[in-house]
């Protein structure tokens, strides 16, 4: 099982020293990928279901991505996640594929619909027509990365007669992985995305998702050319030790992707936290044999 780490961009790691840091010692220490999520905006004042204060930094995935792939060799890079209606399809699918070219083929795209009608109210997107636009929005992606002449047709986006170059270096276009805990939400990513990233599940809520994934994919069939489903899971914040990770194994969890404390993502950049965390990076990596 491959374990990443979740955060880098945000909060206590929210400026370029902390990217830079966390991501070279994930690196070193054997992690396989770090994560990267998204609120492009923020409610003020807060209110549910708004996670966070409204003062809380929160770096943009993509640019982000692409500093840590200018940084490290060899790391995944992955958005956990990209709120995908809030995007422009074109423009994010051009954005992807040139940090897929830059890092060498290291992208994991997680997607998400989001969860805060603020957020979609601010940046003018219905947010009632958020799960169409997600569905919409990744054929779309996948057509101007894929396709010898790329073209959609769909009631939130449509374009042909373009092309756009460089291409991304993995085949059929960097994996997208789907996230959200509808049952719609995994239907999308059983029928159109490469996995599922399931965020702050324990054993039991996992096996749940598990199921539920399984029960989706007798019910609707996977495409082929998709492959097995891969399933991410981001546990609840906190030490895990080796015997609760082979315990997500045994589920059939394919990546875990830790965190050490929600607190990490709030606030500012604070290099006395960001070395607690360090620490606690090493302590993890040590307990999981990681390198």
């Amino acid at each position: 099982m491959n374990v990443g780490w979740f955060g880098i961009g945000s909060g206590l790691a929210a400026d370029a020293e902390g990217v830079a840091e966390v991501a070279a010692a994930a690196e070193d220490l054997g992690y396989e990928s770090v994560w990267v999520g998204e609120h492009p905006v923020l409610i003020d004042p807060q209110a549910p279901p708004s996670p966070l204060a409204p003062t809380s930094e929160m770096l943009d995935p993509v640019p982000t991505l692409a500093y840590v792939a200018a940084r490290t060799g060899r790391i995944r890079l992955g958005t956990g996640i990209i709120i995908l209606p809030l995007r422009q399809p074109l423009i994010l699918a051009k954005q992807l594929a040139s940090v897929d070219v830059l890092s060498g083929g290291r992208l994991i795209v997680g997607i998400g619909v989001g969860y805060v009608p603020g957020e979609y109210e601010a940046i003018d997107v219905p947010f009632r027509t958020r799960g169409e636009r997600a569905d919409e929005y990744i054929e779309a992606m996948r057509s101007v990365w894929c396709d010898e002449h790329p073209h959609y047709d769909g009631a939130t986006v449509g374009f042909s007669g373009i092309q756009c170059y460089p291409r991304p270096l993995q085949p059929g276009g960097p994996p997208i992985h789907g996230s959200g805990m509808s049952r719609a939400a995994r239907r999308r990513s059983v029928t159109m995305a490469q996995g599922w990233y399931g965020f702050y599940l324990d054993l039991e809520r996992t096996a749940e998702a598990i199921a539920e994934l399984a029960e989706l994919e007798r019910e609707h069939g996977r495409p082929a050319e998709l492959g097995p489903l891969e399933i991410t899971i981001t546990p609840p914040a906190g030490p895990i030790d080796a015997a609760t990770a082979a315990a997500y194994e045994d589920l059939g969890v394919h990546r875990l992707v830790l965190s050490r404390d929600f607190a990490d993502l709030a606030g500012a950049p604070d290099p006395e936290r960001r070395g607690e965390l360090l620490r606690e990076m090493e302590r993890t990596a040590a307990e999981l044999h990681l390198s």
